[in-house]
Order: C-alpha cells, then sequence, then structure tokens
C-alpha cells in the first residue's frame, strides 16, 4: 500500500468526515475476500496493514490441535512447535501467506472501497440533510418528464413529483423553478429517494409562512387549511394579540401578500377567515364569501345546519358544493345548507337547541371577505 493512498485516506477524513479506521478497517474486510476469491483459498485470514511501511501482508490463521483434520483451519503441536517452541493445544498460530503479486490487488481492491465508502458518506450526508427538511418546502428545477414522474433538481438530489402531487392546472416544461413540499425522504440502495408535492397543504403553509412575517414568528397561527389544489383553499388563521389582525396580516397591503401566493399556485383562489373556538362564529366565517343568517349547532353529531338568505345559497354551496365541502374540511363540523325559505318551513328559527350568533358571526365575515383572493361572485360559485 503506497504513502499515497494513506495520505488520500487522511484527506477523506477532514474533507469527508469519514473515519480514517472505518476506511482501513472496510479495507481489511475486502481485502480478505479478494485473496479468498483471486487465491481460491478456503482459510481463515488475517490482513495486516502497516501504514507507516504502507505494507499489507496476509496471515493465515489456524489453530494449534493433537490430529489435523483440516489444513486449511489447523495445525499439529509438532508443526506449531516448529515455528514458535512455547505453542500449545488451543493456541492459534499465524502464517504469512501474502501472494507475490498481491499488492497489484490490494491496489485496486483499496481504490473499491475508498470509493464505495466516499459515495456511501455522500449518500448519508445527503440524507440526514433531507430527512431534516421532510415537511418543507424547496426550489427545485424540472429536469425531465415521463408518465409516472417529473425530475425535480433540488441542487444535491433529483427529487420525484409523482402525478398524483401535480396540480392539475400546471403545465411543466424543462427548466422551470417550481417551489415543492417534501413529503416523503426514504434511504434507498441507490442513494435517497425525495418525493415531492404541489398539491400539499402543507405547502400553502410553508407560502404563507415565507410571505408573512407575522406567521413566521409566531404572531399569528395558522390553524387550519383546506385545499383542493389548482381549484381553491381555505385558510383559517388566529392571532392571540387581540390588537393582530391576523387576517390582514396575511392579505397583506392591496392584497400583495396573498397575491404573491396565488401567483405560485397558478391563481388557486385562496380565502382567509379567522379562526374561533365559537363552532357558530368558525363555521359562519369558513363559509365566507357567503352571508349566514343562523347556525344551529349539532354537538353530538358535531353537526351544523347553517341557513343562508335565499340569493346567497348557491354562493354558500359553491360550485359543484366546493365552498361547503372545503368549509367542513377547515372546520372538521358537518355542514348543512339551506335557505331562509327551506328552513322557514322546516321550522328551524324556532327550534330551541339553536344558537343564533347572526350578528357576530356577521362581523366576523365582513372581516374576512377582503381575503377572498380573486374575489367570488354568484356566478363564480353557481
Amino acid at each position: 500500500m503506497s504513502s499515497d493512498l494513506v495520505e488520500a485516506m487522511t484527506a477523506l477524513e477532514k474533507d469527508k468526515g469519514i473515519s480514517k479506521e472505518v476506511l482501513l478497517d472496510a479495507l481489511e474486510a475486502a481485502l480478505i475476500s479478494a485473496y479468498k476469491r483471486n487465491f481460491e483459498q478456503a482459510q481463515n485470514v488475517r490482513v495486516d496493514i502497516n501504514e507507516g511501511l504502507g505494507q499489507i501482508k496476509v496471515y493465515a490463521r489456524k489453530e494449534v490441535v493433537e490430529s489435523v483434520e483440516n489444513n486449511n483451519t489447523q495445525i499439529s503441536l509438532e508443526g506449531a512447535k516448529a515455528l514458535n517452541p512455547h505453542y500449545q493445544i488451543g493456541d492459534t498460530v499465524e502464517i504469512e501467506v501474502t501472494p507475490r503479486n498481491f499488492g497489484r490487488i490490494a491496489a485496486q481492491t483499496a481504490k473499491q472501497v475508498v470509493t464505495q465508502r466516499v459515495r456511501e458518506a455522500e449518500r448519508n450526508v445527503i440524507f440526514s440533510e433531507f430527512t431534516d427538511r421532510e415537511d418543507d418546502i424547496m426550489t427545485g428545477i424540472v429536469q425531465r418528464l415521463d408518465h409516472r414522474f417529473i425530475y425535480v433538481d433540488l441542487g444535491r438530489v433529483e427529487a420525484l413529483l409523482p402525478q398524483s402531487e401535480q396540480m392539475p392546472n400546471e403545465t411543466y416544461r424543462p427548466h422551470d423553478r417550481i417551489k415543492v413540499y417534501i413529503t416523503k425522504v426514504e434511504d434507498a440502495k441507490k442513494g435517497p429517494m425525495i418525493t415531492v408535492s404541489r398539491t400539499h397543504p402543507g405547502l400553502l403553509k410553508r407560502l404563507f409562512e415565507l410571505e408573512v412575517p407575522e406567521i413566521y414568528d409566531g404572531t399569528v397561527e395558522i390553524k387550519s387549511i383546506s385545499r383542493e389544489a389548482g381549484d381553491r383553499s381555505k385558510l383559517a388563521v388566529y392571532a392571540e394579540d387581540p390588537a393582530v389582525d391576523a387576517v390582514g396580516a396575511c392579505v397583506g397591503q392591496k392584497g400583495s401578500r396573498v397575491q404573491t401566493i396565488v401567483n405560485e399556485l397558478k391563481g388557486e383562489k385562496i380565502d382567509i377567515v379567522n379562526w374561533s373556538e365559537d363552532p357558530v362564529t368558525y363555521v359562519a366565517n369558513a363559509l365566507s364569501p357567503s352571508k349566514v343568517v343562523k347556525v344551529i349547532v349539532h354537538e353530538a353529531e358535531k353537526a351544523t345546519t347553517v341557513i343562508v338568505p335565499d340569493y346567497q345559497l348557491s354562493l354558500a354551496i359553491g360550485k359543484k358544493g366546493q365552498n361547503a365541502r372545503l368549509a367542513a374540511k377547515l372546520t372538521g363540523w358537518k355542514i348543512d345548507i339551506k335557505s331562509e325559505s327551506e328552513a322557514e318551513e322546516a321550522g328551524l328559527f324556532d327550534e330551541d337547541v339553536s344558537i343564533d350568533e347572526s350578528e357576530v358571526t356577521q362581523d366576523a365575515l365582513d372581516e374576512t371577505s377582503s381575503a377572498d383572493v380573486p374575489a367570488a361572485s354568484d356566478s363564480d360559485e353557481s
């Protein structure tokens, strides 16, 4: 073994963080395997690497026995004493069996071991780095596409964007820069396998953290998100400090903050509403931009009946039920929407178990309506 290899191991220890002892252990194991393979030996051998002299020697290890049954692993007491008179039955004798041309094989093996260990170390570093970034957002560059995945370059590794995680209203082209949400990091044989998403609600949350300082520093908290990627999302926000306008902070001056996120998501509409622990207020807010007359809460079923003006029914339900569906996901409450006419016929206005907070709800709706981006209209939702 040349001094160059020893120097290379020392350099790797500094640059890649690979311990020289780890490399030497791996090299010894590889050399034993190479010796047995190249010289067709089934002996129990040990490899000794002398760093100072740059020498590699192979020793056959044999047990001292009275009667030899296997010449590869055993030696007679007489034969052992011929080497050293102090040997006794049960001792292990080491006999040098280094082949003459073993230096060439050793050099090739050393190169392979070092290369493999460097790759493993780099994979481990990348895996560790991206494990810490799971559930985080990154900017990547679209590399190529096939019928299953879009391959996104994240710098040190290529991530997979499956079809199911792609936004239906987006067209992806090579060299496009896109923001993606890291959903899974796996340690595969060929290196870390990273799966990313453009549809995950976590992407919306991270985008708001990037764009809204009050969310990043914890002044405003995102309580819940419901999302139908590429079409519409709802976001419930809350500020402990009553002086802080949580919705206004997310919207930004003249809608600048939320509009940046809408642009990133290719026009996805975003409704931002105030969160409340009161289900009446929260459900009414969640149905924004529709106006709400009354909310009846059925605690046992965790369900609500919401009464809206007749002319607001289609807006409250939304196109193909989307507004009601997103509001239910956002709040965690089942929502049954009825018009005032239907409610009157059913006698819901006279129901004793109802909780009527229409004035509070309306005030909250007045606050949140400005957060609809872009603003929805009856025709949009019908």
